[in-house]
């Protein structure tokens, strides 16, 4: 049975008439009005029946077979094709353009109190920024061809020299993979271990984001508690001696600051040794350790091969560059740099080359020992300023651990915080979720300039009266 079209034409439009019958015919498909395997008029009936030219009625109609709305042939005519129930989709204007709650915090503006950030006012910009643009000129001038998608050798160069002096770790530049930041270093390794559907260890309190990764990545996270010496490996072993992996922060334990022991460092590499597990060792801070000379990295002790160590120079750069690394054991090297050339390659060359000059002249090490310097002297007065207001708090790698009595809110404390400026990380969040969780706040030392602390403090004071 030929369907019976109900089209209105507006003849004094800018719009051609063929594909004004377009869209009206589309819009029956689109509605139901017309179901799949319905016939439509032919040409010359559609045609008669609007008052066009019959040639207008066949170009809508060719417009919407190479849209595969329909489908013609001699016998059966033109016909509605079959096609899948167009589902209703959400109109994206009426929900707001925010990220999800874990990430919140890390795109906020730049605040007193903000975590996961460097100085911006101690850092040599205009030195950079010539690197950056003489780097970028080299870039757009050079042969068309791709990068390693490995990482510029220069880099993975000077990042290996710098591991042997800084943090203890021999490595030859092949094991080392330039990354899109902390994120793709961790995203990348997880492919390469293929560990899906089975438990990892998590530090608790431990950092959000790369215990959700875990679960993306579809492994079980098991949280394992962290105390004055870094995490429990004892707990681990008689929880989860199974696990595939641990995810941990030896260097600088976030968010506490603890240092895992020398003990627990060997029981750690130990267990990974007898099982077959991996340890990722998150350096988030590299050697920013703010008391003492840092640690050698955990993978400096590993003479087996099972740990993978992640930097980034996020916290002593920028986090804008969104430039991290792996170290890959030896064992894991060829299936890292086929894992990074099909799935995750380097960012672009300027960017790397810029960081490479700025290592290979001197200037990372200088900044380094300044921004310690920097961030001591901040770590040292927002931590005597709180314990006069009789706060129990200490320092936690570039924050102050500050902990609440138990029942206040930190989360309604740091999201009203955000409206007068401030932007402390509820400690609370850092928890797994389905366990006991103690209220606090962590207070980055980056942001504070010393004409803000006091009016800061006094502000943060009076938002913990009134909501704990």
């Amino acid at each position: 049975m030929v369907k019976i079209l109900n089209l209105k034409l507006d003849r004094t439009a800018e719009t051609s008439l063929a594909e004004q019958i377009r869209v009206g015919i589309t819009a029956a498909i689109d509605s139901g009005v017309l179901a799949p395997g319905a016939r439509l008029p032919s040409w010359l009936d559609l045609a008669a029946q609007l008052g066009v030219a019959r040639g207008t009625v066949k170009t809508a109609y060719e417009r919407l077979a190479d849209k595969q709305l329909v489908v013609a042939s001699c016998p059966g005519g033109t016909r509605v094709a079959d096609h899948p129930a167009k589902i209703a989709l959400p109109d994206p204007s009426k929900a707001a353009d925010l990220p999800p709650p874990l990430y919140q915090d890390f795109l906020t503006g730049t605040s007193v109190f903000q975590n996961g950030v460097p100085a911006s006012d101690s850092f040599p910009v205009t030195l950079f920024a010539r690197l950056r643009a003489h780097a970028a000129r080299a870039e757009v001038g050079a042969p068309l061809i791709y990068p390693d998608p490995r990482g510029e050798p220069e880099l993975r160069r000077e990042i290996a020299a710098h591991l042997a002096l800084s943090r203890g770790i021999e490595c030859r530049p092949s094991q080392i993979f330039i990354t899109a930041g902390f994120s793709g270093a961790l995203g990348v390794t997880l492919r390469v271990l293929k560990a899906e559907g089975r438990r990892a260890w998590v530090e608790n309190p431990g950092f959000p984001p790369s215990r959700r990764a875990l679960e993306i990545a579809q492994l079980a996270p098991v949280p394992i508690p962290v105390d004055e010496d870094g995490v429990d490996v004892a707990y681990g072993m008689q929880h989860a001696a199974d696990a595939a992996l641990a995810l941990v922060t030896p260097g600088q334990q976030a968010p506490t600051g603890v240092l895992l022991s020398l003990a627990r460092r060997v029981q750690l590499i130990e267990w990974a040794t007898g099982t077959g597990a991996w340890i990722i060792e998150d350096d988030y801070l590299g050697e920013l350790q703010l008391k003492r000379r840092a640690a050698p990295a955990l993978v400096s002790l590993d003479s087996t091969g099972r740990v993978i160590h992640i930097g980034s120079f996020s916290k002593t750069i920028s986090p804008t560059l969104r430039l991290g690394f792996v170290v890959a054991p030896p064992a894991l090297v060829s299936q890292f740099a086929e894992a990074v050339m099909c799935l995750a390659p380097a960012p672009g060359p300027a960017v790397q080359l810029a960081t490479a000059e700025f290592m290979r002249d001197g200037h990372y090490m200088r900044h380094l020992r300044r921004m310690k310097r920097v961030y001591g002297g901040r770590c040292n007065a927002l931590h005597a300023m709180l314990q006069s207001m009789g706060y129990p708090a200490h320092p936690a790698g570039l924050g102050v651990l500050l902990w609440l009595p138990e029942g206040a809110c930190d989360r309604v404390i740091a999201r009203e915080a955000l409206a007068v400026g401030l932007a402390p990380s509820p400690i609370s969040a850092w928890f797994c979720p389905d366990g006991a969780q103690r209220p606090g706040l962590l207070l980055g030392v980056a942001t504070n300039t010393e004409g803000q602390l006091s009016a800061a403090c006094d502000r943060l004071h009076q938002l913990i009266r009134t909501f704990s």
